[in-house]
């Protein structure tokens, strides 16, 4: 799925309409994402997160032969610097894939969605802290906003809300990380998945030997959505490199919120995971956050 190179100059000036498909359907994509989880929800998150991996590993290097990107994946693979730093960034990806299957598979979606709608803001704030990029007014309020949810939800539940921090806390160090791995997306892709196979398929083996997996020994239905696993997690990504390419900065920031938009209402509406009136509250302030951070951005955008 490559981009025409004719058009990266629109890139910076304008949206255009394919980049606008492409992310409205990766959106989608990652929205009805816990549906295929749930249906996974009897197999325990560290198999369906191997599979992911393994599965993940062809499909990848197909996409690099496609495009001719094999080369640049020769020079990276001969870097130590680089696959030390695609080693820390697949581990981050392993803690938010497995932390998500778990939320999902243990009907705690709703809190999975909250840590998606956190992360924007947590991505904010590490710039500031890490990058010293300076925050506007409406960004500290929205922080801040965050926090209090944050607070709110601790205080309902008698705890720290351990799988919304887990996934904004492994999200947004994994964007942070990624920005500096000196390769392409897709070329990063697949050093992650190849790393982390290492471990996976020798995990996969020893329960398909032990008589656990499922893989082998599951039901057919089983067989076909770990299998599909690969095309669940690598097509969406790869699709949304393409539509990265094609969108402003502001409209992919604006865009992003469909995913846990959805992922709520599935939670909601089809798990009927529990909402009492404190937990919508922190929600409440969450999405006034959300809506202050997105006035910031579109403004500062207009501004330039």
């Amino acid at each position: 799925m490559a981009t025409d190179s004719a058009a990266s100059p629109a890139v910076q000036t304008a949206d255009q309409p394919r980049g606008f498909a492409y992310a409205l359907t990766v959106y989608c994509m990652w929205g009805f994402l816990p549906l295929y989880f749930k249906a996974l929800a009897h197999i325990s998150p560290f198999e369906v997160l191997a599979h992911r991996v393994v599965w993940s590993v062809p499909i990848a290097a197909l996409i690099l032969l496609i495009t001719g990107r094999t080369g640049d994946l020769k020079t990276a693979l001969r870097s130590p610097r680089t696959l030390v730093m695609a080693a820390v960034t697949a581990t981050l990806i392993t803690v938010n894939w497995c932390t998500y299957v778990y939320a999902v598979g243990s009907g705690q979606t709703v809190e999975g969605a909250l840590g998606y709608f956190i992360n924007p803001l947590f991505s904010i704030m590490l710039g500031a802290m890490l990058l010293n990029e300076r925050l506007a007014t409406t960004q500290k309020v929205a922080i801040a906003l965050a926090f209090v949810a944050v607070a709110i939800l601790t205080f309902e539940a008698g705890r720290l809300p351990w799988i919304s921090l887990t996934l904004t806390f492994s999200w947004g160090f994994y964007a942070l990380l990624r920005k500096t791995l000196p390769v392409g997306p897709n070329q990063g892709f697949f050093l992650e998945v190849a790393i982390l196979s290492v471990p996976a398929v020798p995990y996969i083996l020893y329960l398909e030997a032990t008589g656990t997996g499922h893989l082998l020994n599951g039901t057919t239905s089983d067989v076909w959505l770990l299998a599909a696993a690969g095309i669940t997690t690598a097509v969406p990504l790869m699709i949304y490199g393409n539509a990265a390419k094609l969108l402003r900065l502001s409209t992919i920031g604006i865009m992003q919120y469909i995913t846990p938009s959805i992922v709520f209402l599935i939670a909601v509406f089809i798990f009927h995971e529990a909402m009492n009136p404190i937990k919508l509250s922190a929600f409440a302030l969450i999405w006034t956050a959300l809506a202050l951070y997105s006035w910031s951005m579109l403004k500062n955008y207009r501004s330039r």
